[in-house]
């Protein structure tokens, strides 16, 4: 089969490569979409902290944003997954620790990540391997676009979960990308009045476009009593700035990763007697979602700029939007074409 393949910095390509066969407990799913994400190019660029650390590895085969269907059982697997349209959680704990006894198997020491870390083969191929208890089923309302973006909307509502997001409360989103426009969707579903601070004016204009009216960057950004915050970017000043900006009491999530380390007063978290929370990954997140874009109460379409074959995957993952890409930050992978 064909398969996006990473060989170092810098350097990747579609291989063929021995298709996947479904060990006991596992499937394989044919691979409808997959989405590329922040990770993924970090992957590519060499920057990926899993790289340094030991964890990941050249060549490795990327793609944690999938959906597709079940076309192979394992051993042991319920039949009734076949032919069933899927996605699943990215991250795979041990099974057996503490961690995965007690509901957190994302943070299990052994966990293997999809298409990240310890060599787990990932979704930008046109076969993957996956446990089935890691699979999620997806009813026919969802398509592949929103099915492919399950993963990162989940990990998008576990942080409207962390930052107790509702109605009367004021949100403000850092950060326009994927995750902080998920996040500003979800939580607008849920009746929070919600906020997002963008890089420049050219960075609200899709926020304004999903029918956000208050939208901002750094010069224009009233002095409201923000309830939550949540840091949904990349940059290692806007941390200290979320915890700044919450009102005492409130909550400051942070699931953006900056490149270089971000520096916060715990002094300010005391006194302001502020619940900070970190969201890892969408673990837990995963059924919510897929709830939210089944019933129509959060459309996540317009997210996506474009959708192209596997062929074009590296030049993606450089960093290259392809020719007549909408606005959206996501760039999807459609392997079968």
């Amino acid at each position: 089969m064909r398969a996006l393949v990473i060989m170092g910095p810098g350097a990747a390509e579609v291989r063929d490569v021995e298709p996947p066969v479904a060990a006991p407990g596992q499937v394989v799913v044919d691979v409808e979409r997959a989405g590329v994400c922040g990770t993924d190019l970090e992957l590519f660029s060499g920057a990926m902290s899993y790289l340094h650390s030991g964890q990941a590895w050249y060549p490795l085969r990327p793609g944690h944003e999938w959906c597709g269907v079940v076309t192979a059982l394992g051993e042991g697997v319920d039949p009734g997954w076949l032919g069933r349209r899927v996605t699943g959680d990215t991250m795979l704990g041990c099974g057996h620790c503490r961690f995965c006894r007690t509901g957190v198997s994302h943070v299990c020491p052994d966990r293997a990540e999809i298409g990240i870390r310890m060599g787990f083969p990932g979704g930008l191929a046109e076969r993957l391997a996956v446990p089935a208890s890691a699979l999620h089923a997806l009813p026919e309302t969802i398509d592949a676009t929103l099915g492919a973006l399950v993963e990162p909307g989940a990990n998008s509502l576990r942080a409207v979960r962390a930052a107790a997001a509702g109605p009367g409360d004021r949100l403000l989103v850092l950060g326009t990308g994927t995750i902080g426009l998920l996040v500003a969707l979800l939580a607008r579903a849920r009746g929070a009045e919600v906020h997002l601070l963008g890089r420049d004016e050219p960075a609200l204009r899709l926020p304004h476009e999903l029918g956000f009216a208050n939208v901002w960057t750094r010069p224009s950004l009233p002095s409201h009593p923000w309830d939550s915050v949540v840091d949904a970017s990349n940059a290692a000043d806007l941390p200290a700035l979320a915890l700044d900006l919450v009102r005492p009491a409130g909550r400051v999530v942070y699931i953006g990763i900056a490149a270089s380390p971000s520096r916060v007063d715990t002094r300010d978290l005391v006194f302001k007697d502020v619940t900070a929370v970190g969201v890892l990954s969408g673990s837990g997140g995963l059924a919510g979602t897929i709830e939210a874009y089944a019933d129509g109460s959060v459309d996540a379409h317009p997210l996506v700029a474009a959708t192209v074959g596997l062929g074009d995957a590296a030049e993606v993952l450089a960093g290259r939007r392809p020719a007549g890409a909408g606005p959206g930050p996501k760039i999807h992978i459609d392997p079968r074409r």
